[in-house]
């Protein structure tokens, strides 16, 4: 917002600034219209992504230890109706690898292993159109820049003379283009950097929790209790962790 102040006429930035970004949007010519689309398609897969992602994340820790503590007092049963009550990526897996507890550690190694891959491509489902969007933004800009400067020139040839009023039109749509196009590129960037981010930390999450799972499953099999004793008695504190 800053930035196109600083690209604005001083008069221009006092008006309203609405009125001055529809302004310069009209005089940009139909190539801010598919960087306006860009924007629009980026952010409302934005938006999604970001809502899924919130609410696919949950307390790891806490749900950990509510499938610890099921399996010391009722079993994989048990376990299985604290992932079926739980929302979130490391809940499914969870339950698809207490599945196939009754075929051994192996089985539930594979089952986590291929369900967490199905979990993954949901996480990411939507981002390589934000990709998409984020690269074709400064390029159709770029585009509207070229167009611009071909204008410019045929207006330099139709007159047979080079005059500043001639060629500004051309340039201005060169430079509002291009304007355009980056400012779209950066935001979208913005929201794509935070959603990988996001799913990088949801993933690690899953591996780590999906590796005690396993550690607590052998434990079972050996008839030792899961959970520690000190483990029992602060989960409490454990879970507002």
């Amino acid at each position: 917002m800053g930035l196109l102040f600083m690209l604005l006429p001083q008069e221009a930035a006092n008006q309203n600034f609405i009125n001055v970004l529809v302004e310069k949007f009209n005089e940009g010519g139909d190539f801010m219209w598919p960087v306006l689309i860009c924007l629009v398609l980026g952010l409302a897969i934005a938006f999604e992504r970001i809502i899924t992602l919130n609410l696919a994340d949950i307390n790891t820790r806490k749900f950990l230890m509510e499938v610890k503590k099921a399996l010391d007092e009722g079993g994989i049963e048990a376990a299985i109706e604290v992932c079926a009550r739980t929302r979130g990526p490391v809940a499914a897996v969870f339950q698809a690898g207490l599945l196939r507890a009754h075929e051994g550690i192996d089985a539930v190694e594979k089952a986590i292993i291929s369900y967490g891959s199905i979990e993954m491509s949901f996480l990411e489902r939507g981002l390589v159109w934000l990709s998409l969007f984020i690269s074709l933004a400064p390029m159709l800009g770029f585009l509207g820049t070229v167009v611009g400067m071909v204008v410019a020139f045929d207006a330099i040839e139709q007159a047979g003379d080079i005059s500043p009023s001639l060629v500004a039109r051309g340039i201005k749509i060169a430079l509002l283009t291009t304007v355009g196009g980056l400012i779209v590129a950066i935001i979208l960037q913005v929201f794509y950097n935070y959603c990988v981010s996001k799913i990088d930390r949801l993933v690690t999450e899953m591996e780590e929790a999906a590796l005690e799972l396993i550690d607590s499953l052998v434990l079972l099999q050996q008839g030792k209790p899961v959970l520690r004793e000190e483990q029992k008695a602060t989960p409490s504190q454990e879970s507002g962790s």
